[in-house]
């Protein structure tokens, strides 16, 4: 199983510390990582992504440094995030399958072609030619989902990747996901969303609480967030 290991992850933006110390192994195939708004949960998922590099620590993927090898990064874990629009850059379908192929050497035809075979995979055969700016959200997700399994990772880090979406879209892709043989790590602040998941990891205030089993971790979350929602002090709430 491919290992994620996260040694000591430190990480300040604009001079304030968004992570402190953060160190696990996660072998898991399916790891939750959940915590409120401002948690440091977007960032620990860029930092595994290997799109932003810690100021102390690392983060290795059967080790290689994902920050520094970016070759490896694009080659061994793909980042799915939050709104599609910010990850959705060509004009049509087949051409945002293909490109991270063709990043990753492939020639043109040859990426069209397995572009072509992984909407097929997902019985969506049918929007190769389509506009990308014509697709719902939820149809975005799904694009970004084939096109990041398109380029055959061991990891997928998913950045709160069901915000916004209605519970049938939801729930669609979520069955998507159960068919994925890779490594999913998941970013989330709703606990539903890591039900039947391995691992759960628990950030607040950019420290690792809590790492264990779903029924160990996810009980003592809700019971915390249901604790400060009902605190007349604001003190506790998310910036």
């Amino acid at each position: 199983m491919t290992g994620v290991e996260l040694r000591d992850i430190g990480v300040t933006l604009a001079g304030r510390p968004v992570l402190q110390g953060v160190s696990a192994r996660l072998e898991e195939p399916r790891v939750g990582i959940v915590g409120r708004n401002g948690s440091g949960k977007t960032t620990l998922a860029r930092v595994i992504a290997g799109l932003v590099a810690p100021d102390a620590g690392q983060a290795r993927i059967d080790g290689a440094d994902m920050a520094a090898d970016r070759r490896a990064a694009l080659a061994t874990v793909g980042i799915i995030f939050q709104n599609p629009d910010h990850q959705i850059i060509f004009p049509t379908v087949l051409e945002e399958i293909a490109f991270g192929l063709t990043q990753q050497g492939q020639r043109p035809r040859a990426a069209e072609a397995a572009a072509r075979a992984m909407l097929d995979r997902f019985g969506k055969g049918h929007w190769a030619p389509a506009a990308t700016h014509s697709l719902s959200q939820g149809q975005k997700q799904l694009l970004c989902l084939m096109a990041v399994l398109a380029m055959r990772p061991r990891v997928v880090v998913m950045d709160e990747p069901f915000s916004g979406l209605d519970i049938p879209t939801r729930l669609q892709l979520m069955r998507y996901l159960d068919g994925i043989a890779a490594q999913v790590v998941m970013i989330t602040h709703d606990p539903g969303q890591l039900r039947g998941f391995d691992r759960i990891l628990w950030l607040e205030g950019g420290r690792l609480i809590a790492d264990g089993p779903p029924d160990a971790v996810l009980p003592r979350f809700e019971a915390q967030m249901r604790e400060w929602g009902g605190l007349d002090d604001l003190a506790h709430l998310a910036g």
